[in-house]
Formats: C-alpha cells, structure tokens, sequence
C-alpha cells in the first residue's frame, strides 16, 4: 500500500523510522516541506494551507493513507484535512495520556513548538486527561532549526537549552514528552537536564500502531518489498547528496 507522510521538514522521520518497524514492506511517500520550515514560526492559516499541500500532492502520488508526522500541523489541520479527503488521515499528538500513566510520582513535562503549546488541541487533551494538573508545558521552537541543519549535540544546542531551560526545576520532573518530531533526536542531550530516571517518550508508536490498525481493517497490509520515496515541497529528492542525509538522520534515531 502507498502511505503519505509529511512534516515540516525532517522531524517525521521519526515516524517513518517506527513505520519501518510495525510496518516493514509497505511503499512510503514522505513530504518534507522544507520551503516553509518550521511550522512554527507561522500562522495557523498557512500551516493549514501548507498541510493541504501537502495531503494533496501525496494523493496525487496515490497515497491512501495519509500521516501527519507533525504535532503543529496535526494541531492546526487535521480536521480539515479529515473533512477533504476520503482517505484515512492519521495525526500525531504528544503522548500525554501514556505519560499519566508510565510515572506517579512528580511533574510531566510537555516540549513542543509554540503553535503546539498554544493551539486548543493540546489544551483539551491535557485538561481532559490531567486531573490532577501534574502537565506543564513548554516552547523550544530552536530544536527545529538545529535538526534541519542535523545539528544535535553542539555546543550551541547546549547553549540554547541551558538558556531556556534555566528557570525551570527540572528535579521536578518524571517524564519529559516530546510533543514536536524533531526533538527525538535530541533525547541524549535533553537527558542530560534532568534526573537520571527521567523517562522520555512521544507519540510515534501509538500513531504507526493506528496505521497499522487501520491497514489491517481494510486488508490492505503490503507483503511486498519496501520502497521509499522522498519530496521537498514536492520536488522529487532524487540526488546521492540529499538522500545520504535522509539516511543518515534515520541511523541517528537509532542512537536515541
């Protein structure tokens, strides 16, 4: 089966990484929309627009299942995109809920891009499972900037966590949720800001287990060969260069 995925740029790689694994033999369209990189550093408009772009130009290729490997644009467009078009469209949204679950004891922090933190969806979604009002949530919109370029560990990334995290009492906190795509390539830094024991986790597997739910529904799971396609802002990447870098980025995944 032909699956569409698009992000901003190159955070949903996350998501086609996990893909790989839950669903090995399937044909992947993936969309980063490097033209407009990052989405949150838009308005909700555009992020809607771009998002429309982008679920059409993946359906032109015949995708027929749609992901929103982006929590911004899942946040900003993914009932719309789910009112337009007749194919499964599947959304990623910070793992809040299994976050609740996985420790008791202190805080959760929720890290995301500023449309994220800002827009009603994750405001429901935390007033609805938080009862007992243990989620805080905060901006690093800095992280993209630094994974488009595959910047993960410099000593400017460092520098720019230390500055936005330096109000926070980070002892505070049990579970840090990573709410934007692109921050799971910093997990091996982050953790270096909060206690040993801090668990780390985001929404990727429970979004690829729905994929794969509803694959299964309609009998339409591959037992093919695996073949991946990659396009920015609908432009076929097609040169050794730039497809050397999409590997590269998803071995880094491995290492986090």
């Amino acid at each position: 089966m032909k699956i569409g995925m698009f992000d901003s740029g190159i955070g949903g790689l996350t998501l086609l990484k996990e893909a790989f694994r839950q669903l090995p033999l399937e044909e992947y369209h993936y969309y980063a929309d490097t033209d407009h990189v990052p989405y949150g550093s838009h308005t909700v408009d555009d992020i809607r627009k771009y998002s429309m772009d982008a679920a059409a130009f993946l359906l032109e290729k015949g995708c027929e299942a749609i992901v929103v490997a982006c929590n911004t644009a899942t946040s900003a467009a993914v009932s719309l995109l789910r009112e337009k078009y007749p194919v499964p469209v599947i959304g990623i949204e910070p793992a809040v809920k299994p976050a609740l679950k996985l420790r008791e004891d202190k805080r959760i922090l929720v890290v995301a891009t500023p449309v994220t933190v800002r827009e009603k969806k994750l405001h429901d979604l935390i007033e609805r499972e938080d009862v007992h009002h243990r989620v805080d949530m905060l901006a690093l919109p800095g992280l993209v900037n630094f994974a488009e370029r595959g910047e993960f560990d410099s000593p400017e990334v460092k520098e720019y966590l230390d500055e936005e995290l330096k109000t926070l009492d980070t002892g505070e906190y049990s579970v840090l949720v990573l709410g934007c795509t692109h921050f799971n390539h910093f997990k091996n830094v982050l953790k270096d800001y909060f206690d040993g024991d801090i668990c780390i986790t985001d929404g990727k597997e429970g979004t690829v287990r729905r994929l794969k739910d509803v694959l299964s529904e309609r009998k339409a799971v591959s037992e093919g060969k695996r073949s991946v396609y990659y396009y920015e802002s609908g432009r076929r990447v097609d040169n050794k260069e730039r497809l050397d870098f999409y590997d590269r980025l998803l071995e880094h995944l491995d290492g986090t």
